[in-house]
Parts: structure tokens; C-alpha cells; sequence
């Protein structure tokens, strides 16, 4: 639904950064507290088959990022969601309101992936991307800059922390604009 001044009833966040990061689990607690709905995109690939096959060196699905935003377009348009993937670039940039970069120490982020039984390439691939800012990149050059926030994930209090930071955006969000 779309409100008379342009804006959607509820917006719409997108929160991407490096595999192990925490998005899975702030974008979880963000979606108890705010009532927004969590899609989380690696599970909505694999239950809708939404993917090219698999990739043995990865360990992952082909995502086919055509038939994932065939598959959103409608609930995106009606808003009051979180998507949750570790790309952001192929995501239309009328879709979010707010786009999160979650970043994680290499230290933590390394033993969290090891933790995962990530291979070693794929391991350093992860680290290398968090190193030098490649989401944060990615999501600079494809969406506005005042729609791009990065935030730390070290750690539960840092979750907690960006759960209530954005649960005040979303609160904002929601008041009549002041004309």
C-alpha cells in the first residue's frame, strides 16, 4: 500500500555484509521487534529453487538474481521488510528505505567462518572481502548515500545495539512527515 505522499506504508531494509557478519540473527530480533517481515534470501533461494544449480568450489547455489526479484517485486512494492543476503548490487534501489553494512573484526569473523567448516578458499575469500570494504563498496556505488549505514557486529552487545538503533529508525520512519 502505497501512502498519498509517495511513501510506503512500512519500509523496507535491506542488510547485507560478509557471510558471518550477524545478519541472519540481528535481521531475526530486527523482525520480532519491529513486526517487519524477515526474508532471509539464501532460504528463499533454496525453497523456490530460485537458483542456476550449485557451485562445488563455493559450496552454494547459482543464485539466478533474475527470479529472486521476480519473486519479491510484489511484496517489496507493498513494503515492511528485511532482506537479508550478503550481496546488494542486483536489488533494485526503489525497493529499501535503509540499507545496512554489517561489519565484523577479521579475527572474529575468521574463527565464526572456521567455525562453519568454511574450505580455506572460501574462507579467504570471505576475509579478503571483508578487509577492504567490498559490500560497503558495493552498496555506496548502488544505492544513495544517505540510504547506506555501516555497522559493527563484533559481538551480541553490537547486535543489540543496531536491533534498537534501527528499531528508532523504523519508529521514525513511520511518523507523519512534519509539512
Amino acid at each position: 500500500m502505497v501512502l498519498e505522499n509517495g511513501k510506503r506504508k512500512n519500509p523496507n531494509i535491506l542488510v547485507t555484509g560478509t557471510p558471518g557478519t550477524g545478519k541472519t540473527t540481528m535481521c531475526t530480533t530486527l523482525a520480532e521487534v519491529t513486526q517487519l517481515c524477515h526474508i532471509n534470501i539464501g532460504e528463499l533461494v533454496k525453497e523456490k529453487n530460485l537458483h542456476d544449480g550449485w557451485d562445488d568450489e563455493l559450496e552454494c547455489y547459482i543464485l539466478n538474481e533474475d527470479l529472486v526479484c521476480d519473486e519479491l517485486e510484489d511484496v517489496m512494492e507493498e513494503g515492511g521488510n528485511i532482506v537479508d543476503y550478503h550481496s546488494c548490487d542486483f536489488f533494485p534501489e526503489r525497493w529499501f528505505d535503509c540499507v545496512v553494512v554489517l561489519q565484523t573484526d577479521n579475527t572474529i569473523l575468521f574463527d565464526r567462518l572456521s567455525r562453519r567448516g568454511y574450505k580455506d578458499s572460501k574462507l579467504s575469500n570471505n576475509i579478503e572481502c571483508e578487509i577492504f570494504q567490498v559490500l560497503l563498496e558495493e552498496a555506496k556505488e548502488s544505492y544513495s548515500e544517505e540510504k547506506v549505514i555501516a555497522l559493527k557486529s563484533d559481538n551480541i552487545d553490537d547486535i543489540s545495539r543496531n536491533v534498537a538503533t534501527l528499531t528508532d529508525w523504523v519508529r521514525n520512519w513511520l511518523l507523519p512527515s512534519q509539512s
